[in-house]
């Protein structure tokens, strides 16, 4: 993480300054430790997965299966995060970091510190889900 910058102080920052230099740099040290953590716990889970203990009894293999199954879900989602991952930390470096992809507005801070892979605003994600809504719901 940036030794300059704290998630206060980044909060804090007036909306004139946004995205400025200082701020990229605490969203790219954010972004590689988010990708250095999701490795790692990409690698620990398959390690454990591929090493599946000796069951006997019917309801615990039942349960192990259970939570290989959520086990693979959640490491399919980190597998997908990490593509994220890299879009973000390019477009940090083409400053164009914290912008909506849509409508070129601010993404905001505080979104951004709670996803930093955020490519939209919160308006153009809730119309944008609205319509997945809509288009699954038709399908039905």
């Amino acid at each position: 993480m940036s030794k300059t910058l704290t998630k206060e102080a980044l909060l804090a920052v007036s909306e004139d300054d946004y995205m400025n230099d200082e701020q990229l740099e605490f969203f790219q040290a954010l972004l590689n430790d988010l990708k250095q953590q999701t490795m790692t716990h990409i690698e620990e889970m398959k390690a454990s997965l591929s090493q599946p203990p000796e069951i006997n009894d019917e309801v615990d293999r039942a349960q192990y299966e259970e939570e290989s199954r959520l086990s693979l879900r959640i490491l399919d989602r980190e597998r997908k995060l990490l593509p994220k991952i890299d879009k973000s930390l390019r477009r940090i470096k083409d400053k164009s970091f914290g912008y909506c992809l849509e409508t070129g507005e601010p993404i905001g801070i505080p979104r951004l510190l709670i996803r930093p892979v955020s490519e939209y605003c919160a308006d153009v994600k809730m119309v944008n889900e609205g319509r997945e809504q809509h288009y699954y719901s038709q399908r039905k």
